[in-house]
C-alpha cells in the first residue's frame, strides 16, 4: 500500500514539475517579444517566472526525485537498463530545469540576449523528454 501511495506522490509531483517545464518557457516568449520600455510587463512577467520557478517547479522536481528514487529502490528496478535509461532521461530535464532558473535569472536582471523564437524552440526540449521518459516508465522495453 505505501508502494501505490508513493506511486501517487511520484506521478503528482511530475504533473506539477511538467507543467512549469511547458510553461515557464512559453512564459520566456512573451517576455522576450517585449517592446523596449515595457518595464511595467517586463517586471509582472519577472514575478511570474520567479514564483513560478521558486513556488512550483522546485519543489515539485525535488518530490518527484525523492519518490522516483524511493520507487526505483523499494521496486528494485533500478538494476532494470529502462529504468536506467529513463534516468538518463530525467537528468536531462534536470539539466534543462537548471538552465530555466538561470534564464529566470538573466531575465530579472535583465540580461536576456535571446530572441523570441529561441524560447519557443526551446519549449519543445522538456516535451520530447518527457514522451522518452513516460515510454520507458509505461513500456519497459528491453530483455
Amino acid at each position: 500500500m505505501l508502494y501505490d501511495w508513493i506511486k501517487a506522490g511520484h506521478v503528482i509531483s511530475l504533473i506539477a514539475w511538467m507543467a512549469g517545464m511547458l510553461y515557464l518557457p512559453r512564459l520566456f516568449v512573451y517576455h522576450a517579444s517585449l517592446p523596449p520600455g515595457s518595464e511595467a510587463q517586463s517586471a509582472t512577467f519577472k514575478v511570474m517566472e520567479r514564483r513560478l520557478l521558486k513556488a512550483i517547479m522546485n519543489p515539485a522536481m525535488i518530490a518527484t526525485w525523492v519518490f522516483g528514487l524511493a520507487l526505483a529502490w523499494m521496486s528494485g528496478f533500478y538494476a532494470s537498463p529502462w529504468l536506467q535509461a529513463k534516468f538518463v532521461l530525467v537528468l536531462a530535464m534536470s539539466g534543462i530545469h537548471g538552465w530555466l532558473a538561470r534564464m529566470v535569472k538573466d531575465f530579472a536582471a535583465d540580461r536576456n540576449t535571446r530572441g523570441h523564437r529561441f524560447y519557443r524552440v526551446l519549449n519543445e526540449v522538456p516535451t520530447l523528454l518527457m514522451i522518452g521518459i513516460v515510454i520507458l516508465a509505461i513500456v519497459k522495453p528491453g530483455p
